[in-house]
């Protein structure tokens, strides 16, 4: 499978990515499932997110459970008994016809690694959010589902909720008029931490250079399995237990990686968002190893259907939006949708239209987006049913590409022009190397 779309199937998919009231989802055919029936899931990783997620799939039946930590592998299969233990992902393959389905759970560096094998099996896969490591990755995973026709899922749970539903109604509805600029911001600081930053977020773990120390591997994990595709380096505690991962470019890409895929998804799917033309990023000098804990990206997008073109700027950290000079009360975090009518100012559980004084009163009448029946029973329902998801991985694809595509330009230090066809920045071939990474010898991605 390559992963160069012709222009033809570009301009298709963004077609389809713009078309209707709200996103709509491929279908996954159904396979047959008698009513009632409990789905075979097997599960990569069982701790932390894979725990809470093993917990929102308690109706079905796992089979499986993979874990490169025995502790978080054992406790898991308490549930189950009768379901099989791995260590190793790669060997669950050999069992294919045990399970039908497959929720990816690990850090964000073996996502493609784990999810990409179970789509080629044509196996069902509800993956964590980012998607993948990187832009090819997504891109590959992305075409995958598409080719094998399966139910696919990422974990961008707040997708499900109620307020990013009424957001989107209102933006597409155009209650605002034109929307030609988006701001999205977030508090936390995940990244390499100034004095500033330290401040505002202490429960941070601080780290500002590669341990030179060593410390002994934590009975149970499989240091060697745990980093995977990444270069080798010796275990320290600042890269596990925990999220502590997320701060290194080899393994995440900070705090833009993780909650870019929520905050980020609301313009995403009320703007009909996909792929930008150019993204810019601005921050402290680019760390090698670490991202920053504070930096700001701004995306531009061109005309989409009846849409206007549009700029979306991105700010974590110390880094702010102007809202007092808009007149918009400073929230911690959200989003500032500006319209030629008015504005929309939300975050995860709330909204409000500005200014208020105008907006008085306003009881929207339009098309409403239908209740989710939750995000997890969605996949859970599509796997069985061949029902829409909401996620699947031909939007999400394209979620994650654009996030990764702000860490990448604050990387290079240069305004991308980008290429969506190609995968490549135009003015750019010295991203090609964070846009498709090497991996460590015994670790391969084939498309």
């Amino acid at each position: 499978m390559s992963h160069r779309l012709s222009r033809r199937q570009f301009l298709g998919a963004a077609g389809a990515a713009g078309a209707g009231f709200w996103t709509s989802a491929r279908s996954a055919p159904a396979w047959g499932y008698p009513q009632n029936s409990k789905l075979n899931i097997a599960a990569v990783a069982s701790g932390g997110r894979g725990g809470a997620n093993i917990g929102s799939c308690a109706s079905e039946n796992f089979v499986a459970f993979c874990d490169v930590y025995e502790p978080n592998l054992d406790r898991a299969a308490k549930k189950s008994p009768d379901a099989k233990k791995y260590t190793d992902f790669r060997k669950l393959w050999d069992d294919e016809k045990r399970f039908d389905a497959v929720i990816v759970s690990t850090c964000e560096h073996t996502h493609a690694f784990a999810t990409l094998p179970a789509l080629k099996l044509k196996k069902h896969v509800y993956c964590e959010k980012p998607l993948t490591h990187g832009v090819w990755e997504a891109r590959v995973v992305a075409e995958a589902a598409q080719k094998f026709k399966v139910a696919t899922q990422m974990g961008t749970q707040i997708h499900a909720g109620d307020n990013y539903r009424r957001v989107v109604e209102l933006v597409q509805a155009g209650v605002i008029g034109k929307v030609t600029e988006v701001h999205v911001w977030v508090g936390r600081t995940w990244g390499l931490q100034s004095p500033e930053d330290a401040k505002a977020y202490k429960d941070i773990v601080s780290c500002q250079e590669r341990p030179r120390e060593t410390e002994d591997v934590p009975a149970g994990l499989n240091w060697d399995l745990w980093i995977g595709p990444a270069p080798m380096r010796p275990y320290h505690s600042v890269y596990y237990p925990g999220p502590k991962w997320y701060r290194w470019w080899d393994f995440g890409s900070g705090t833009m990686s993780d909650l870019g895929s929520h905050y980020n998804d609301l313009p995403f799917w009320a703007l009909k968002l996909r792929h930008p033309l150019t993204i810019q990023a601005f921050g402290p000098p680019a760390h090698p190893e670490i991202a920053p804990a504070s930096f700001r990206a701004t995306y531009e997008y061109g005309p989409r259907g009846d849409m206007p073109a549009c700029k979306l700027t991105w700010y974590q950290g110390q880094e702010k939006p102007p809202l007092a000079e808009k007149k918009v009360p400073a929230w911690g975090s959200g989003h500032l949708f500006v319209g030629s009518e008015g504005m929309i100012l939300s975050d995860y559980g709330r909204y409000v239209l500005l200014p208020e004084d105008k907006f008085k009163g306003y009881k929207y009448t339009g098309p409403a987006i239908p209740r989710s029946i939750g995000h997890h029973a969605e996949w859970i329902k599509a796997c069985k049913e061949g029902t829409p998801t909401t996620c699947y991985f031909d939007y999400s694809g394209a979620l994650t590409e654009a996030n990764h595509l702000a860490s990448i330009a604050y990387r290079m230090g240069k305004k991308l022009e980008w290429d969506p066809v190609a995968l490549k920045a135009k003015n750019c071939p010295e991203a090609d190397k964070l846009i498709k990474r090497a991996y460590r010898p015994g670790w391969e991605l084939k498309a």
